[in-house]
């Protein structure tokens, strides 16, 4: 049976079920493995952020706050609209981060990761 065919709960429960140490194993890799990802997405919604600053000579605040001109276009709309996104992504990514990086930092080292599941 594939884990995507347990409910959320069923998951968080049979998570919870298991001993402590392979709780912290399997959060430990998963940070591991997490951890670069995020960073990419991060690198990546900053240059889409930056690029839209460059092409438009503001940043998404000014515009917010200003609203979009009486004369921006179609493409205009369209970029306002994928730069919030883009600004959403950096938001939630660096939260994501953050507590990730928390986790990173006061739990076990890669080393005691490696032998953690009895490896």
């Amino acid at each position: 049976m594939s884990i995507m065919t347990f409910m959320p709960q069923a998951i968080d429960d049979l998570f919870l079920s298991l001993p402590e140490d392979e709780k912290a194993a399997i959060i430990g890799y998963g940070v591991v493995f997490r951890l670069p990802h995020l960073r990419k997405r991060l690198f990546l919604a900053q240059g889409k952020v930056k690029g839209f600053q460059e092409k438009y000579q503001t940043t998404l605040a000014e515009l917010d706050a200003e609203g979009l001109p009486d004369d921006a276009d179609y493409e205009m709309h369209e970029d306002y609209i994928v730069w919030h996104h883009w600004a959403e992504v950096i938001v939630e990514t660096k939260k994501t981060l953050a507590s990730l990086e928390r986790i990173a930092n006061s739990g076990l080292s890669i080393g005691e990761m490696l032998h953690a599941g009895g490896e």
